[in-house]
């Protein structure tokens, strides 16, 4: 049952940094965006 139990969590573990390495991806090209915005409204300037 212990076995069954520490198989489950690092199952779940995974999942969770998987999860969170694409969160961190849409928020960099997010961040990319915003940059990229910024960038141009200064060179209208």
């Amino acid at each position: 049952m212990t076995r069954v139990l520490i198989i489950g969590l690092a199952v779940l573990t995974l999942a969770a940094c998987e999860t969170t390495k694409g969160a961190g991806k849409d928020i960099q090209k997010a961040g990319d965006a915003i940059t990229e915005a910024a960038t141009d409204v200064q060179k209208t300037l």
